[in-house]
C-alpha cells in the first residue's frame, strides 16, 4: 500500500449535534489490513465516528476517504466497508444460511452461488452445519460469529464493528477476542473496532486511537497506549494509574509537572524492610484486596495521597490482618512516567485518583 493511501482517511472531521461538538476536528489515517481500535467512554465520540465512516451520519465539515476516494457524500450502500453491530441485527424469520447470504441476494447474485459462498463463511467462523437453524437456536457467541460471516461474505475492503462483544458475558467475551483476531488475520482485511473496555483494545489491536470529549486524546501501539500514556485522562483512563500531581511530584519526585505510575511497577514492604528502588515513601496500608493471581493494596502515603499497589501473590504477600499497618512504597525512576510539564490543579485530575487526606 502506497503510504500516501491508507485504507481510511478523516480529514479535519467534525460532527454538532445542536451545541454539542461530538467530534471535534479528527485527523487519522488508518492502514490497510490494520486492525484498528477506537477506545473512549461514552460519550467521547468514537461511535459518531465510525458511523461518519459508514455513511450513517453526514459530517458537519471535513472528509472522509476509503482507498484514495472521498466518499464523504456516498450514502452507505455505496461504500466498500460493512458494519456490525451489537445487537448483531439478524432477521429471525430466516435461516442463519439466509441471513449469511442476504448481502449476495441483495446483490442480484443467483441462489445457488450465494448459498456455497455462505457456507464458505460459515466455516470461517467455525458454524459448519448450522445453516438451517434460526438466529432464536443460536447462543449469542454463535449469533455474533453469523453476524460476522455475514459480514464478511460480501469481501468489504473494511469491516466496521461498534461494540459487537459488549452483549456477551466475560468467558465468552474472551474467547470471542481471540476468534476475532484470528479471523481478521485470515481475511487480511480492515478491522474498526468500537469499544470502551481498555482490557478488549489493548488485546485485539494493532493501533488504539483514545478519544476524549470528540477528540483523539492519544494515538499508538497497545505498548505505547498503556506503558507512555501523553496525559492524566489516558493514564487514568487505560488500566489504572497513580497519579501524582504537580505539588505531589515535587514532594515525592523533587521535580514538578503530573507524573504517573502503574500499580504493577510499584512494590511494597512492612515498614523497616528495604526494598531497593529508586523511589519510596512511607504511609499506612489502608485496605486489602485479594483478586485471585494478585491482591490488589490501596495505602495512604503520608504525604497526603492515596496509591494502589498490585501485588503477585505468593507465600510473603501483604494478608488483610495487616490493615492498619505502616508500610513502604517503592518504585524505579524508569517507571514514573511524566505526563504533563507544569502545574495543574487537582480538579483537573481524574476523579478516582485525585488526591485524598491519608489515614493515621
Amino acid at each position: 500500500m502506497a503510504a500516501d493511501r491508507p485504507a481510511i482517511r478523516l480529514t479535519g472531521l467534525t460532527k454538532t449535534f445542536g451545541a454539542v461538538n461530538a467530534v471535534d476536528g479528527v485527523d487519522l489515517d488508518i492502514a490497510e489490513g490494520e486492525f484498528f481500535s477506537m477506545l473512549g467512554p461514552s460519550g467521547s465520540g468514537k461511535t459518531t465516528v465510525l458511523r461518519l465512516i459508514a455513511g450513517f451520519e453526514q459530517p458537519t465539515s471535513g472528509t472522509v476517504s476509503l482507498f484514495g476516494q472521498d466518499v464523504t457524500e456516498r450514502a452507505p450502500f455505496d461504500r466498500d466497508v460493512n458494519t456490525v453491530f451489537q445487537d448483531y441485527a439478524l432477521f429471525p424469520h430466516m435461516s442463519v444460511l439466509d441471513n449469511v447470504a442476504y448481502g449476495l441476494r441483495v446483490r442480484g447474485m443467483p441462489r445457488r452461488e450465494r448459498h456455497a459462498l455462505a457456507r464458505e463463511a460459515l466455516a470461517t467462523v467455525r458454524l459448519e452445519g448450522y445453516g438451517d437453524r434460526k438466529p432464536g437456536q443460536l447462543s449469542g457467541g454463535q449469533r455474533q460469529r453469523v453476524a460476522l460471516a455475514r459480514a464478511t461474505v460480501v469481501r468489504p475492503k473494511a469491516l466496521l464493528l461498534d461494540e459487537p462483544l459488549g452483549a456477551l458475558d466475560l468467558k465468552l467475551r474472551e474467547q470471542m477476542q481471540v476468534e476475532l483476531k484470528e479471523l481478521q488475520r485470515e481475511l487480511g482485511i480492515t478491522f474498526i473496532f468500537v469499544t470502551h473496555d481498555q482490557e478488549e483494545a489493548l488485546t485485539l489491536s494493532d493501533r488504539i486511537a483514545v478519544f476524549n470529549e470528540g477528540r483523539i486524546e492519544q494515538l499508538g501501539s497497545p505498548a505505547e497506549i498503556y506503558d507512555k500514556p501523553v496525559s492524566p485522562f489516558v493514564a487514568a483512563f487505560v488500566g489504572t494509574s497513580n497519579i501524582l500531581d504537580d505539588t505531589l511530584s515535587r514532594l515525592v519526585l523533587g521535580r514538578g509537572g503530573i507524573h504517573s505510575v502503574r500499580p504493577e511497577k510499584m512494590s511494597i514492604g512492612r515498614e523497616g524492610t528495604a526494598i531497593h528502588t529508586d523511589r519510596e515513601a512511607a504511609g499506612v496500608l489502608a485496605e486489602v484486596i485479594y483478586v485471585g493471581s494478585s491482591t490488589r493494596l490501596i495505602v495512604d502515603l503520608d504525604i497526603g495521597t492515596r496509591v494502589t499497589v498490585l501485588e503477585q501473590n505468593d507465600a510473603d504477600r501483604v494478608g488483610e490482618d495487616e490493615r492498619g499497618s505502616r508500610v513502604q512504597v517503592g518504585w524505579d525512576e524508569r517507571d514514573t512516567v511524566a505526563l504533563a510539564a507544569g502545574p495543574v490543579a487537582s480538579d483537573d485530575l481524574p476523579p478516582l485518583t485525585r488526591p485524598e487526606p491519608a489515614t493515621r
